[in-house]
């Protein structure tokens, strides 16, 4: 699941694993705290999407049904995991599309402002891109 700094990818993939019996749940946000240095270049984002698609990868692998809730901001990155997935009919891009005047004002930990005051540099939506999927 991609889309914008909250706008609402985590609380669905939450709705869903009380749906699918053992889901698996990969959130970019709580993955980087251990996975993946604090680096948000566009190298850094891309190294810490293929961790985690490759940690995806491992579960499928050992039929772990997987939902993964992270921003991937480049197509680049979604493509990679397709890759790395290797497999379509376990892979499915869902973009959740809300806008960010939406996704600002879901932002309980005031990043947007941050970032607008150029405190956050590299913020998705703000002073980074966000490559909207052409097909999700």
């Amino acid at each position: 699941m991609t889309g914008l700094p909250c706008s609402g990818k985590t609380t669905i993939i939450r709705k869903l694993a009380k749906h699918v019996q053992n889901l698996a749940i990969l959130d970019g946000d709580e993955l980087r705290e251990w996975l993946s240095p604090k680096d948000f270049s566009r190298e850094g984002r891309n190294e810490h999407n293929r961790k985690v698609a490759n940690l995806a990868k491992m579960l499928l692998d050992h039929d772990v049904p997987v939902g993964v809730s992270l921003i991937s901001p480049y197509l680049e990155n979604r493509e990679t995991a397709r890759k790395i997935i290797n497999n379509n009919e376990k892979f499915f891009e869902l973009y959740v599309k809300c806008s960010l005047e939406k996704c600002e004002e879901r932002d309980t930990k005031g990043l947007y402002k941050k970032a607008r005051k150029n405190e956050i540099k590299n913020f998705t939506g703000i002073n980074d891109p966000y490559e909207e999927p052409p097909n999700p």
